[in-house]
């Protein structure tokens, strides 16, 4: 096959699957939407809480693109260009696939290497360093949950969270040490490399990286707590970070398709907040605000990475 051959199939290819990822995205938004009163969207509090929350918008995109570049160097050198489109392709992949599992390998397809087991590889790292951060703010939501309603039920989920944060932190901390023994079993035996490239990565990055999926944590639940205030439902500060952090934390644990994701996270919502609304609870302004942390973490970034995917390239 010729280089303009392979060119013009490229963008074929790529256009196909861009338009693909922008219609499913469409799909989704205009039906998830659908159940909101547009009224809803008229009696917003101030401003300022949206434009904070856009704001953060655009930090927690470059924190995410800035870990995935200090993971992604350790498979082979990379700019932080290249590893920000990578991760925003990776984010449109994932709106098509049960629980995000498609971003990642959306990440390693756009970059196209032949290294592409060593991407998956420091991938790992990624997942869990973003899912250790996340069980700590869920972990400090289940205390705060634990204190101000307290059961049986919630005493034995804390416990079981306060168990998984150890597990998580020390599979991330000694991750290298436990993927050897699976390369064992025939199936796995090219995992054997896992562990040699995991020892390239200093503890110093390895920090790095937990320290910057703790703070993307922080930041989105201080998202979801300005969304809220914007849409006017009325909840204390403080008990609110802790029950956004608690959400975050229960949408991680509970199983999810990207299509229904954001009718579980609408309930999940209204279960938890309404329990500290200081006022009669204002149903549709949690379910709004649901929406808009929805629109503006997943769906915007996902367009971008839709049309970024019209210039990957499929051969080589």
């Amino acid at each position: 096959m010729n280089k303009n051959t392979k060119i013009w199939l490229n963008y074929f290819v790529g256009g196909i699957i861009s338009l693909f990822l922008l219609w499913s995205i469409y799909g989704q938004v205009t039906k998830q939407l659908a159940g909101i009163n547009s009224d809803t969207w008229e009696h917003t509090g101030p401003d300022i809480y949206l434009w904070l929350c856009i704001t953060l918008m655009f930090a927690n995109t470059s924190l995410e693109a800035c870990k995935w570049y200090l993971l992604a160097n350790v498979a082979e050198p990379m700019g932080y260009g290249r590893a920000f489109s990578s991760y925003l392709a990776g984010v449109a992949f994932s709106i098509v696939t049960p629980n995000r599992i498609g971003e990642y390998p959306g990440r390693v397809l756009y970059i196209g290497s032949t290294n592409a087991w060593r991407y998956i590889n420091v991938s790992a790292s990624g997942i869990i360093s973003q899912l250790s951060g996340v069980y700590m703010f869920g972990l400090a939501g289940l205390i705060y949950y634990n204190i101000a309603f307290p059961t049986i039920h919630a005493k034995v989920t804390l416990a079981a969270c306060f168990v998984a944060n150890i597990l998580i932190l020390f599979i991330y901390r000694r991750y290298e040490i436990w993927l050897p023994a699976l390369a064992r079993i025939n199936w796995f035996q090219r995992l054997a490399i896992f562990g040699r490239i995991q020892n390239n990565v200093s503890s110093q990055r390895k920090l790095t990286v937990l320290a910057i999926s703790v703070l993307r944590v922080a930041i989105f639940t201080a998202q979801y707590l300005f969304l809220l205030k914007w849409m006017n439902v009325s909840i204390p500060l403080a008990g609110g970070f802790f029950m956004a952090a608690l959400f975050f934390w229960l949408l991680a644990v509970i199983p999810g398709i990207a299509l229904i994701e954001l009718g579980v996270r609408g309930s999940l919502s209204i279960y938890l907040f309404q329990q500290i609304s200081t006022v009669p609870p204002n149903i549709l302004g949690m379910i709004a605000a649901t929406a808009g942390i929805w629109l503006l973490n997943l769906i915007i970034p996902s367009v971008f990475g839709s049309i970024l995917i019209a210039r990957m390239r499929i051969l080589r």
